[in-house]
This record gives C-alpha cells, sequence and structure tokens, in this order.
C-alpha cells in the first residue's frame, strides 16, 4: 500500500492544479471549483502571484511538464480534497511552487 506517487499518476484535473501551483510559485490559488475531490478549471481559478522586493524571484527549477514523485504537502493536500468532495477552494496559499493553506467552502446540510 505504499505505492510512490508520481505527477503522471494524477487525473489531467490534478496534474494541471501540480503545474499551476508549481508556475505560481509564491502567491494564491482562489476561486477553484472541486467535485467529487477532483479539480475543475471551469470557470478557471484566479491567481494572485507574490514578489518580493530586492529578493531572488526565480521559477522554480525542473520542468512543471515533467513527472517527478509527489511531495508529501501535495498528497495530503489531495487528502483534503477528497475529503471535500465537492465545493469551493476559497484559496490555496503556495509556496515555493507547493500548496501551504488551504481555505475552502461547503454547504452545512440541514
Amino acid at each position: 500500500m505504499n505505492k510512490t506517487l508520481t505527477k503522471n499518476n494524477l487525473t489531467p484535473g490534478r496534474r494541471r492544479l501540480v503545474e499551476l501551483m508549481q508556475s505560481t510559485n509564491y502567491g494564491k490559488i482562489k476561486g477553484l471549483s472541486v467535485k467529487a475531490g477532483q479539480p475543475v478549471f471551469d470557470p478557471p481559478p484566479r491567481v494572485v502571484q507574490r514578489i518580493k522586493i530586492a529578493a531572488a524571484n526565480r521559477s522554480r527549477t525542473g520542468s512543471p511538464s515533467g513527472d517527478f514523485t509527489l511531495k508529501k504537502e501535495i498528497t495530503e493536500f489531495f487528502e483534503h480534497l477528497d475529503r471535500l468532495g465537492t465545493g469551493l477552494v476559497k484559496c490555496i496559499e503556495v509556496k515555493d511552487g507547493l500548496p501551504f493553506t488551504l481555505d475552502f467552502e461547503t454547504k452545512v446540510r440541514g
């Protein structure tokens, strides 16, 4: 059960989200819809990038399109999406291309 998860093992929506986090590097992804634990890009989320003045603001090294073993931050993030099921991710804070915090919204059932 201890299978190594790589980017290429992800669904297309999750792969696209990982690439979006990598290209964001530092910032926030806002308004991401989730259905059955899968990211939905219609409508597309908004990205707010953070740039530090007088600092190295380089993009992550390596190709976002290449395959790699997922870090624990990404696997834990997707576990949270699985638990969310269907809802709205208000904000994903991204640091160094990895999810750092996650704010989501769900409907309370009566």
